[in-house]
């Protein structure tokens, strides 16, 4: 475990961003569900832009989704110890990456390496 970086401090933050995720979410149910097949009710430009809308609201989501799935990783990693520490190499993460977010799995290194492949 890590004791150079202050692990309440990224806690706290994660926590927090997790919190709003949730209320995120649960604020656009309503935009991501079925969209009304009825043209005479809603005409069929008004339809698209609903159904643009919709797909918008959902692939927002699935961004929301990978970063709460992150989130809950990175504070797993706290309880078990190996916070702040790169998942492939095992080398400690900057603290500064980690103010960047709190949420990421790897160091810089790592990182270059992977978006050169």
């Amino acid at each position: 475990m890590r004791k150079d970086i202050d692990l309440q401090h990224f806690k706290n933050r994660l926590e927090d961003r997790l919190a709003d995720i949730k209320k995120q979410q649960d604020s656009r149910k309503s935009q991501s569900g079925p969209v009304e097949l009825d043209q005479g009710r809603v005409g069929r430009l008004s339809r698209m832009d609903a159904m643009q809308q919709q797909a918008m609201s959902q692939a927002a989501d699935r961004l929301m989704e990978s970063e709460r799935t992150r989130i809950l990783s990175a504070l797993d990693r706290m309880r078990s110890g190996d916070y702040g520490y790169c998942v492939i190499c095992d080398e400690e993460i900057a603290e500064g990456r980690l103010r960047s977010d709190p949420s990421i799995l790897s160091c810089i290194s790592c990182a270059q390496k992977a978006e050169a492949k």
